[in-house]
């Protein structure tokens, strides 16, 4: 039976061909900077025409006009996850519909830190606004983006999940939580659409990156000590992509364990 590490391996070593995402529809949330940002930028390099997601549209406009400097192809969809209700996500699916009739690709990449602390001292308005974020509001988006996905005839669905979702870590409370919650969402509509060949739905940890995020949890870290996003972005094209076909269910690690 092959382990994590077996499964990773080949996304690790994954050099992306070219063309290898050309003609490809993907939408990525938290698209305005870091790990989104990046893998947007990559993804449109490969050929893919890229829906970016996100709260801020200064961000997003900057990372359209990069695609857009390189030849490449994007459109922004600003979606604030914290707030949004169903008529924005009806929105969003009914514009990609009109647009492009499927989505063959879905990032969820957004997500919320919150406050370190006990569960003890939790806040319970930050504690919800994080499982909201990052945990609910990926369930609404797959829902309303899965007869898109489904319409492809290559598919594949991206959660980003975290060391902390896998097991227990004293202080990180919700954001702890959260990636438990999309462990379980992954597994879960993984074997709800185990009968198709043409959708795969797999997990991802990106592992020390050097984020805002990373940066707000380590504040004394030697950001140089660890990888900038852009280290990672062949490994999110190869779960993206084509090279990833027939592995699905899985919670895959971007980075070799520390």
């Amino acid at each position: 039976m092959k382990t994590r590490a077996d499964l990773s391996l080949p996304m690790q070593q994954h050099v992306p061909a070219g063309d290898e995402l050309a003609g490809r529809v993907i939408a990525i949330t938290g698209a305005g900077s870091g790990i989104g940002r990046a893998v947007a930028l990559g993804a449109a390099r490969h050929g893919a025409r890229v829906i970016l997601i996100g709260r801020t549209i200064k961000k997003l406009e900057g990372v359209h006009a990069e695609i857009e400097a390189a030849g490449g192809g994007a459109q922004i969809a600003p979606l604030n996850l914290e707030t949004a209700g169903a008529p924005e996500y009806d929105q969003l699916a009914a514009a990609i519909t009109q647009a492009y009739g499927r989505l063959d690709g879905l990032l969820h990449n957004a997500a919320l830190l919150g406050t370190l602390g006990p569960v003890e001292q939790a806040d319970v308005p930050t504690w919800c606004r994080v499982m909201h974020v990052n945990l609910t509001a990926g369930f609404v988006l797959s829902q309303v983006l899965l007869p898109l996905l489904r319409a492809s005839a290559d598919a594949s669905l991206v959660f980003t999940t975290s060391s902390a979702g896998r097991r227990g870590y004293a202080y990180w409370g919700a954001y702890g939580v959260s990636k438990f919650g999309i462990e379980g969402l992954t597994q879960t509509l993984a074997e709800e659409y185990a009968h198709l060949d043409n959708l795969r739905i797999n997990a991802i940890n990106p592992g020390a990156t050097r984020t805002a995020m990373r940066r707000a949890a380590y504040p004394a870290e030697d950001v140089n000590a660890i990888v900038a996003p852009e280290s990672l972005v062949n490994r999110y094209l190869w779960l993206l992509g084509p090279a990833s076909r027939g592995v699905s269910g899985q919670s895959l690690d971007a980075q070799p364990p520390r």
